[in-house]
């Protein structure tokens, strides 16, 4: 590959390792850049393209426990009993609201890959899901009702994992339709943050293990040496780029809400129909 190709490998490792914790769409940010600045063909293949979207989070993964470890680690010997015990109630939590998007997204990826991952789906998304940033944050002026995680019942939890399912669909943004879902369900806005963050884990994970599988084992597809150095850098430059991004994010949501996100979303959606359904037809 040439050095712009490279150059365009560190771009996408940063959009994702910043959209990924903004609710405003990681995997709708690397469609549209990936039809805006299209990669080495004989290196970004239509296969490799989709395993690549799913694949680079990893990478944004690995920050969420390298900054969470202590917090999430259910056997640290700093913790008390109590805290142990809490931990543990925590990750139930987590998989029980993982285990819908995980089962959709196994039933479902294959549909998604063909009908789903399309520019206008991503623009009608970024549209729909930033008007109802701006119409929450406008409506919800209540005080939260949960604001510990020992708060959160494994009924919530639950029914947020339901909301999640929506974010199969790209431009939707798995943290925004979460953290959403967790506003109204009466989370504070830094809990809902947080949870989704969390939640980030088994589901990404699964998806990544789930496309692994798809493209090696089902449909034989060979990763090539410049293949694999391309998956490491991307998802390398995320994990750097999301340990800054998760921090700022936990930082913004205790001083401002979400309707910033929400206009960007918009003008962001208009923006992609007006320039793919005009001009770059």
């Amino acid at each position: 590959m040439s050095f712009p190709d490279w150059l365009r490998v560190i771009l996408l490792g940063i959009v994702e390792g910043v959209t990924e914790w903004i609710p405003v769409s990681s995997t709708g940010h690397l469609i549209i850049l990936d039809r805006i600045w299209k990669g080495n063909e004989t290196v970004f293949t239509a296969d490799f393209v989709s395993m690549f979207n799913v694949i680079i989070q990893l990478g944004a993964i690995l920050a969420v426990l390298t900054i969470f470890f202590h917090k999430l680690n259910p056997v640290s010997s700093y913790k008390t009993d109590v805290q142990k015990q809490n931990t543990w109630k925590l990750w139930l939590k987590i998989l029980i609201a993982a285990v819908p998007a995980g089962l959709a997204g196994l039933l479902l990826d294959d549909f998604m890959d063909e009908h789903l991952f399309k520019w206008w789906v991503v623009a009608l998304m970024l549209i729909l899901y930033g008007a109802l940033f701006i119409l929450i944050e406008t409506k919800n002026r209540k005080e939260p009702d949960i604001i510990r995680f020992s708060h959160l019942s494994y009924k919530t939890a639950l029914i947020i994992g339901l909301i999640q399912i929506l974010a199969l669909i790209p431009g939707t943004s798995r943290s925004g339709v979460t953290i959403l879902g967790a506003m109204f369900l009466g989370c504070s806005r830094y809990l809902a943050t947080e949870f989704t963050f969390y939640l980030a884990i088994p589901i990404m994970l699964g998806a990544s293990v789930l496309k692994l599988f798809k493209y090696i084992f089902i449909k034989h597809m060979a990763v090539s040496g410049t293949q694999f150095a391309v998956l490491v850098l991307a998802a390398g430059v995320a994990y750097l780029v999301s340990l800054f991004v998760i921090r700022f994010m936990l930082r913004y949501v205790k001083r401002h809400d979400f309707k910033t996100f929400g206009a960007y979303r918009i003008v962001l959606g208009l923006v992609v129909l007006f320039l793919f359904g005009l001009i770059l037809k």
